[in-house]
């Protein structure tokens, strides 16, 4: 069972920046891909950003040039760095991890974007 813990979530006004924390039980090398979900009230869960093993990486358009995914191998750490927040990146934020073709998630964190 591989477990995912988030943290860094908050509240912050626009144009700020936040990182979120994702720190996974197993040695991240172990998992083909990691990466950000989020959901926000009456909205669908949608992908944000995603890292797979080799180290390429994707984006939603509606946070690329604003949201860097990393990762440190060595602390078995995703990162998600997200800067100049809008107000409709308020969501829970989900870190996911594909083991073995099964996916695993994370309880979620909150992200509030608001004056």
């Amino acid at each position: 069972q591989v477990q995912l813990a988030e943290s860094g979530g908050g509240s912050v006004q626009p144009g700020g920046s936040l990182r979120l924390s994702c720190v996974v039980s197993e040695s991240i090398f172990s998992l083909s891909w990691m990466g950000w979900y989020r959901q926000a009230p009456g909205k669908q869960r949608e992908m944000v950003a995603g890292i797979v093993s080799g180290g390429s990486t994707n984006y939603a358009d509606s946070v690329k040039g604003r949201f860097t995914i990393s990762r440190d191998n060595a602390k078995n750490t995703v990162y998600l760095q997200m800067s100049s927040l809008k107000p409709e990146d308020t969501a829970v934020y989900y870190c996911g991890g594909r083991y073995w073709n099964n996916d695993y998630w994370g309880q979620g964190t909150q992200v509030t974007v608001s004056s």
